[in-house]
């Protein structure tokens, strides 16, 4: 698209923002009829469709493109004023962690990002599809996944692409499978076997994740018992209520193996994670600054082969 035109790029972004052409109207403080208009010229310009009407509104794949292009130039534009002096507005910059490097090693890295504040972080919770498709629409600047670098589409690791993000190795997260004694000893009074793993209760937030680390260590294959619980605290809380047993990040658990309040029901076996970086190539010193702060920070933490 020739020409493209900036004052109905940020339209758009309001829209699949905020959801409505009312709503965006009202953060941008223009009518929303003037929303209606600039939206339909950019629709008029590329012979597409750009927003899904409905509620909510959503982009569509090339709409959501021209999101990502408009919001790659606010942060390119952000980065030259600084270098230039210039008092800026601080740009937003969205991410997709999953829940485990959250609870773990990622809180680690953003005091040197955001002090003093340069940006405005958009942190959204994320497992591997999730976050790998928010990146792909450009929702997200960059992701922590686990993903192979080899998948098809995917740039080489380190490597930007002009038809992806760049691929960093990050480390491997560790998880232990933990319960509290007491539902060890009800449960599992006879060992941590294929039999008993097919009564008791696991809790899980990644059924997949609980899946192989049967299978490796017991030989268990198909179905078992499960609770699911999305986020990693409730998870966490039942596994300490004894409400079932589950894996756990062994930074996680660290603490409370030492101190009892948890046993490792299958010692010297556990589940190592490899996780990614994946982050558009935006070359700017803060995008720079983020990635290899991330990056630094991550491989401090996971374990490192």
């Amino acid at each position: 698209m020739a020409n493209l035109d900036y004052r109905a790029l940020i339209v758009l972004d309001a829209v699949a923002s905020h959801g409505s052409f009312e709503k965006a109207a009202l953060a941008l403080g223009i009518s929303q009829s003037a929303v209606s208009q600039r939206i339909k010229a950019l629709e008029d310009a590329s012979g597409r469709l750009l927003i899904v009407r409905g509620q909510p509104a959503v982009p569509t794949g090339l709409g959501q493109r021209l999101i990502s292009h408009h919001r790659s130039v606010k942060l390119m534009e952000a980065s030259l004023d600084i270098d230039l002096g210039r008092r800026v507005s601080m740009p937003e910059i969205a991410l997709a962690v999953d829940a485990a490097s959250l609870s773990t090693w990622f809180p680690h890295s953003l005091a040197p990002l955001l002090s003093p504040p340069r940006c405005q972080l958009d942190v959204r919770v994320a497992e591997q599809e999730t976050a790998l498709q928010l990146l792909r629409q450009g929702s997200v600047f960059g992701c922590i996944a686990a993903q192979a670098a080899s998948q098809p589409g995917a740039a080489e690791p380190g490597i930007g692409s002009g038809n992806g993000p760049a691929i960093t190795p990050l480390g491997l997260m560790r998880y232990v499978c933990v319960a509290t004694p007491r539902f060890a000893g009800h449960w599992f009074g006879d060992g941590f076997g294929a039999e008993a793993v097919q009564l008791a209760p696991a809790v899980v937030s990644d059924r997949g994740l609980m899946a192989r680390f049967l299978a490796h260590s017991l030989d268990v294959h198909g179905a078992f018992p499960h609770h699911t619980m999305p986020l990693s605290a409730a998870l966490n809380h039942c596994i300490d209520a004894s409400l079932g047993y589950g894996l756990m990040p062994l930074a996680l658990a660290a603490d409370a193996l030492a101190s009892d309040r948890l046993v490792d029901l299958a010692p010297g076996r556990h589940l190592d994670v490899a996780l990614n970086w994946h982050a558009w190539n935006l070359d700017t010193p803060f995008m720079r600054a983020l990635s290899e702060q991330i990056v630094t920070t991550a491989r401090r933490h996971l374990l490192q082969t």
